[in-house]
């Protein structure tokens, strides 16, 4: 069973940062798109924020470019999101989410992609 389990999240100044960890596990694919998502406010859409390929590629929405870096551990099989210059729009819960290559016909990693496995999320609250 593929689990994704976020931590990091939590209260920060505008201007500050943050580091969001995603621990996967039970994922045993030999290639994945994984990614960031958030969901502003209970009843939003959840929108797409960073992807990372297998392949290494990245891909970020316009909201978090030059600002957010997506990253992974290979040793340890974690996702991470570091956040910089954070802004109260940033606030939201934050999901970490994968999927095969090729699930929902997608086989490139852009932030919108559908996912097939989700965390349950982590809230980040970004104050001005």
């Amino acid at each position: 069973m593929v689990q994704l389990v976020e931590s990091g999240g939590g209260s920060v100044q505008a201007g500050g940062s943050l580091t969001l960890s995603c621990k996967v596990s039970g994922y045993t694919y030999s290639g994945y798109c994984m990614g960031w998502f958030r969901q502003p406010a209970p009843g939003k859409q959840r929108e797409g924020i960073a992807g990372l390929h297998t392949n290494g590629d990245t891909t970020y929405a316009d909201s978090a470019k030059g600002r957010f870096t997506i990253s992974k551990d290979q040793s340890t099989t974690t996702l991470y999101l570091q956040m910089n210059s954070l802004k109260p729009e940033d606030t939201g819960i934050y999901y970490c989410a994968a999927a095969p290559p090729g699930y929902g016909g997608e086989w490139t990693c852009p932030p919108n992609r559908e996912m097939r496995y989700w965390g349950q999320g982590t809230q980040v609250t970004v104050s001005s």
